[in-house]
């Protein structure tokens, strides 16, 4: 049975990870008959934001492994305690968690930096030949850490032209497919990236833990 490390950001679509992602993947794990464990770094999100509002709580902090916690019904462990070598493939839900707490990417495009501990263990696992899907807009990540790299957030000229400035090759992917890079082992699917039904997101989601549970072992 294939090991899945299940990278969250936080708890929530603006400041965190995306919980409608984060819940398919886990669910789309137990389907494909693969084991899982979430993780996170254990750091303060870059701020925290009212989901009613939509702006950010002015003196609130929020830490990410403990906000993470909450998706993970309290079983999570924190990326420094745990190794590459305990997993056999490892995948990211979106949101923008991914782009302000495992990177900067929101803030700093294509000058950003991805998290250290977040950096060291995808490449670490990448290093060991393990397949690593991301989602939504977590395939900046990739796009920072692994050069040339295939991937998709779907259809977002904007975004698209930035994670190829900051040298992957973007695929064109509806939210319901997705793209494999077979030469690194990568897997991206767009979810909320376009303005697509939560069945479709679904679909994507399901398809591309498939495969990366088939390439797990």
């Amino acid at each position: 049975m294939a090991q899945v490390g299940v990278v969250l950001s936080g708890c929530g679509f603006l400041d965190g990870s995306e919980i409608h992602e984060a819940v398919l993947t886990l669910l789309a794990l137990q389907k494909s008959g693969a084991s899982y464990q979430c993780l996170a770094p254990d750091i303060d999100q870059m701020h925290v934001v009212d989901h009613v509002a939509g702006e950010p709580a002015a003196g609130e902090t929020r830490n990410v492994l403990k906000e993470a916690a909450r998706i993970a019904r309290g079983d999570i462990k924190a990326l420094g305690d745990v190794s590459a070598k305990d997993f056999d493939a490892l995948v990211f839900p979106g949101g923008y968690g991914a782009a302000k707490n495992l990177s900067n990417f929101a803030t700093e495009g294509t000058s950003s930096e991805v998290e250290p501990s977040v950096a060291q263990f995808v490449q670490e696992v990448h290093s060991a030949g393990k397949p690593i899907g991301f989602i939504c807009i977590s395939p900046a990540i990739a796009a920072r850490l692994l050069p040339g790299v295939k991937l998709t957030i779907g259809s977002d000229p904007g975004t698209a032209a930035a994670l190829e400035e900051m040298g992957a090759e973007h695929i064109e992917c509806p939210a319901n497919d997705f793209v494999e890079d077979s030469e690194q082992r990568v897997l991206s699917t767009p979810a909320y990236m376009c303005d697509a039904p939560l069945p479709e997101i679904a679909e994507g989601i399901e398809k591309l833990v498939k495969r990366l549970s088939a390439l797990a072992g």
